[in-house]
Formats: C-alpha cells, structure tokens, sequence
C-alpha cells in the first residue's frame, strides 16, 4: 500500500565545524517507484521520472494524483533500463515540447519528443515524435541523461553498449554513437546537426559526437552560472569519475574510457595517456562505493556555504561529497554518509538541489549552519 509522508522531515548529518552542516528535507510524497530524475519546465514545479515509464509533478505541496505521463506500455523497466531522464525545451512556455530518454521493449534506447496538452500537468501522448533509435548490444550502460545546454542544443549521454570492459571497444570509435556524448538541434525535423558539432562536416566521426570515450555518463549537468558542463562517469570495476568540460569547449574531447579507468590503464600494463582529458575527481571503491552519481553545482540562495560548489554522491554507500577548486585542483570534501540509494540530483527553478533515494523519497539539501555575523567597523 502507497502511504503518504509528512510534509518535510529532516535527516541532519554531521558535518565539521568550519564546514556545511548538510540536512535532507524530505518531500511529502507516496513511497515513488525507482526515482530516476528530477528536474524543472521553468516554474515552480518538480517533474519526477519513474524508472517504470511515468513522470510525476510535485507541486509544492504534494505529488499529483494523475501522472504528467505515463508510457509504461512502451518501456522495459529494470535493471539499467526504463525510462531514463526528461528534458524541457528552451522555449517550453511557447511551444510546450519535452524529450524523453527510454528503453524500449527490445532493450534499444529511444529519444522521442512529446508535447504537454492544454491541461498543463498532463502530456499529449497522441504525437510522440521519434528522434533517435539506438541499438543497444547488452542490457547494461544505456546512459539516459537528457540535458538542453546554454547554447539551447539538447545533449544526450550514451553508455558504451554494456557488458564489462567495452568488448567490442565502442567507446574509442566514432562510427557509432555509443560511448559518447551527443549534441542536436531539436528545432530540425526530426533533428538537426549544429554546424558547429567537431564531425559536423563529416570525416573523423558520426556528426552527433560531441565527445567520445565515455562508459556510462548517467548523470551530466551544466552550472548554470558559468555554463560548464560536468559529466559523471560510472567506472568499471575500480575507479569512479568525473568530468570537467569547460563552456568555451569546441567539443571532441576525449575522456579516455576504455584505454583509462579514471587516470589508471585499463586492461593493460602501460598505456598512453596522450589525447585523452584527465577527471578533475576520481575516487576508488573503497568503503563500499561502486557507482559515481553527478549531481550540480549549487547556484540557490537557500544555503550560501555551498554556493559554487560541485555536489555528487556514489549509489552504493549512500556518500555525498562537495567539491571546490582551491586553485592546485579540485578538492572533495565528504558533506554526508547517509543510506540512500543516490540515483539522481535534480536542481529547481531557483538553483534549490535535491537528491533521490532509489528506493522511493525525494530530499532537498540544505545547509542548517548559521552564518557567522560579520564584524561591522566603527569609525572613531
């Protein structure tokens, strides 16, 4: 049975003195099914995805009765399936287009464009435009991220294929699209190639590639304030990263997988490094991590010790780190050792963060550490 929550409770976790001291508010939601992705259409609303194939709205108060959508019929659900991310367009507001990121019955990755009905907490499921068919080898390592970037193209991340080690060695090759990073312009029919993509005019790559050597990115983001882009890749069987792509990128960076895992040789003895962009954050899987889940760097007003900082956790030991460049390189610092299931962040209107416990709650994050008053000068 679906039992409702009180409006907000809060999970403190300890933290240190000179630091944030991180709490988790919890939503007032029914226990959700595999939340998999949170993120805003430029208001005040939060867009759940469900992992089974729905998208539910919380509204400040309370999730909605009826889902936004629901195509459960269409997806396969588990595992590293289902329905994966959603993205608003740009323009949402006038035109009322979201893009989804699913697997489909046969395992493939489908990205197909929806637009929202007159009621604006339901979606007109009747005209789903297909963009993108992707055949997936295995069942793992689909990506399924979904993100319209500053310069309004809509940015796909796609696993290598699955299995272990990339066997067929997708990610180093730029004749097909997994492995990668991908860039589109939604506005053409069904999409079209910016100009300014690296294999736009052909020779050297699919014209899709925006970057390559990816494993499984399941999370990206962009700061909204500097219009970076950072992209979390899930490691094989050791190493977890992160990647740091700078908004003044030209695209066709290469992140190293399956030649690297994060910094280290993977498969081999020696290996060259040469070509390929280091992670600006890499951990072992010691105590209990094994899966790197990105999150966003906090722009919100709500909590002022973490602004501009990076927050991103590890799915298996529930951890939450916040990350901040202290001029020698980025430095992590551990923010919270909690027991969720860290499948996603998710970022409001207003810059608030929330994280997802897979298992079912929506937290928002916040710092409780009041602020020391500053000393005001006294003219003698």
């Amino acid at each position: 049975m679906i039992r409702s929550l009180a409006a907000v409770l809060f999970l403190a976790v300890s933290a240190s003195a000179a630091g944030p001291n991180v709490v988790f508010e919890r939503l007032s939601t029914p226990v959700l099914a595999s939340p998999v992705s949170i993120t805003h259409a430029g208001d005040s609303r939060l867009f759940i995805t469900l992992q089974i194939g729905q998208i539910v709205i919380w509204d400040g108060t309370r999730i909605l009765p009826d889902p936004f959508l629901d195509i459960r019929s269409l997806v396969s659900s588990g595992g590293e399936r289902g329905l994966l991310s959603v993205a608003f367009h740009p323009q949402y507001a006038q035109n009322g287009f979201f893009y989804v990121n699913y697997t489909n019955p046969q395992g493939d990755t489908i990205v197909e464009r929806y637009r929202v009905s007159a009621n604006p907490n339901r979606a007109d499921t009747t005209p789903a435009k297909r963009l993108l068919f992707i055949d997936q080898p295995y069942p793992n390592h689909n990506g399924g991220q979904l993100q319209f970037g500053p310069d309004g193209y809509l940015y796909i991340g796609m696993g290598d294929g699955g299995s272990a080690g990339d066997p067929e060695n997708r990610a180093q090759n730029r004749s097909t699209l997994l492995g990668k990073m991908l860039r589109i312009d939604v506005n053409g029919d069904p999409y079209a190639i910016p100009p300014s993509n690296p294999y736009a005019s052909g020779g050297g790559g699919l014209p899709e590639i925006w970057a390559s050597g990816m494993r499984n990115p399941w999370r990206f983001t962009f700061d909204r304030a500097s219009g970076d882009l950072w992209i979390a890749d899930v490691g094989q069987g050791s190493w977890e990263e992160v990647n740091l792509q700078p908004a003044t990128s030209i695209g066709g960076e290469n992140y190293g997988w399956d030649v690297l895992e994060g910094t280290r040789c993977f498969g081999a003895t020696n290996c060259t490094r040469t070509g390929f962009i280091a992670p600006v954050i890499e951990y072992n899987h010691s105590a209990g991590a094994c899966s790197v889940t990105g999150g966003y760097v906090y722009r919100g007003t709500r909590s002022p010790r973490l602004e501009g900082m990076y927050i991103y956790g590890d799915y298996c030991n529930g951890r939450i780190w916040g990350a901040r460049n202290l001029g020698s390189g980025w430095t992590s610092t551990l923010l919270a050792d909690t027991t969720f299931q860290i499948s996603t962040f998710g970022e409001d209107v207003t810059g608030e963060m929330y994280v997802a416990d897979h298992g079912g709650a929506i937290y928002r994050i916040a710092d409780s550490t009041p602020l020391t008053p500053k000393r005001r000068a006294v003219r003698k």
